[in-house]
């Protein structure tokens, strides 16, 4: 079993807390993505893992075993770079063996490992060359073919495709995937992208700060976001925000916002939001959860266009309602124009309500 436990961990430099009593469990075989905005604690996380940043309190856990204090070699992870880390006067095959003869292996058993692993990764052909001779994906095979020889309990990943091309990460994502399944092995991954960390995890673990906002499967972090953080990190385009207030109106209640819209609460919801009424509070919404033709009564709300972006399969309505900015994706063709009038439809039914104070969810 190499499940890894943090327990209470915290981090700090001198007087700045870095991390503060983080908890967080990696289940044996698990890929769970550590992801959230620049300086919120993932990559100190993986490193305290990896045994490259000291712990300043709490206890790591990989396999059941207390490695808090051992240093990297004897924590049994290998870890994958952003930069590769390639020595770049040894070719392909020496890199990815380099471990194995440090430790004194039989060459007859590094070279049967190289071959084994550049067999998998497809890097045969490329085994004399030298790291300067390979593209960017390239190299970033080899760093996780010399991961992969030191058959590690648990591989660690930080931020390894932020230096590749857009076509190029979607197919090292693939490929990263497809390994996990193969070796079925413990994974934690960082990275910035949550589109990334969406594809990829079986976990998406949200950080900011220094602390976890939410610990989920990628579909439930999009369908049931905890608060207003991580409603507005996950997705693409951003989910939408609007500011107002809950009121009891006609026997039903309410969402209206500042320019005296009143859009109509689902009836199932009702008793979650009645402890709201008169509060200030935020409607989220995300842009495909928007439509224009056919806007039911107490769905509709006016936007002011300021830009149409056409993007193939469905075409981005961004603009404003009232000082607030707003993104609707609409079908292809649809007839809005820049500076003009766009009324939307809302379902209501997929919205969100947060508390503005807390900036939780408001749920039943």
């Amino acid at each position: 079993m190499a499940n890894v436990e943090i327990d209470n961990v915290s981090k700090a430099y001198g007087p700045y807390k870095i991390i503060e009593g983080l908890d967080l469990t990696v289940r044996d075989e698990e890929f769970v993505v550590l992801v959230g905005p620049s300086g919120c604690g993932k990559t100190t996380t993986l490193r305290m893992i990896a045994g490259l940043e000291t712990v300043s309190g709490g206890t790591i856990r990989i396999g059941g075993r207390d490695v808090t204090n051992l240093r990297p070699g004897l924590r049994n992870c290998a870890m994958v770079f952003q930069n590769y880390a390639l020595y770049p006067h040894m070719t392909v095959g020496e890199n990815i063996g380099y471990g194995m003869k440090v430790r004194g292996e039989p060459r007859a058993a590094v070279e049967k490992a190289v071959k084994d692993v550049a067999r998998v990764l497809n890097l045969e052909q490329y085994l004399d060359r030298r790291p300067k001779q390979l593209s960017g994906g390239q190299r970033q095979r080899v760093a996780i073919g010399r991961a992969i020889v030191r058959s590690p309990d648990v591989f660690l990943f930080d931020e390894p495709l932020s230096n590749l091309d857009a076509k190029l990460r979607i197919e090292m994502r693939t490929e990263i995937k497809a390994l996990h399944r193969r070796l079925a092995k413990t994974i934690v991954y960082v990275t910035h992208d949550q589109v990334e960390a969406m594809t990829m995890a079986d976990r998406v673990v949200v950080m900011n700060g220094g602390r976890i906002e939410q610990a989920a499967d990628p579909i439930t972090l999009y369908e049931k976001p905890a608060n207003l953080f991580v409603a507005g990190f996950i997705g693409a385009p951003s989910m939408n925000f609007i500011h107002g207030e809950i009121v009891a109106r006609d026997g039903a209640l309410c969402f209206t916002e500042p320019s005296g819209t009143m859009l109509t609460l689902p009836k199932i919801r009702e008793a979650a939001y009645a402890r709201s009424v008169g509060k200030p509070v935020v409607l989220g919404v995300r842009p495909d959860h928007i439509s224009h033709h056919g806007a039911p009564a107490g769905c509709a709300i006016r936007m002011v266009v300021k830009d149409v972006e056409p993007l193939g399969p469905h075409t981005l309505v961004i603009g404003k309602i009232g000082d607030v900015p707003f993104t609707a994706q609409m079908q292809v063709g649809v007839a809005a124009e820049p500076d003009r009038p766009f009324d939307v439809a809302l379902d209501l039914d997929k919205a969100h309500l947060f508390d503005k104070s807390t900036g939780c969810v408001i749920t039943a």
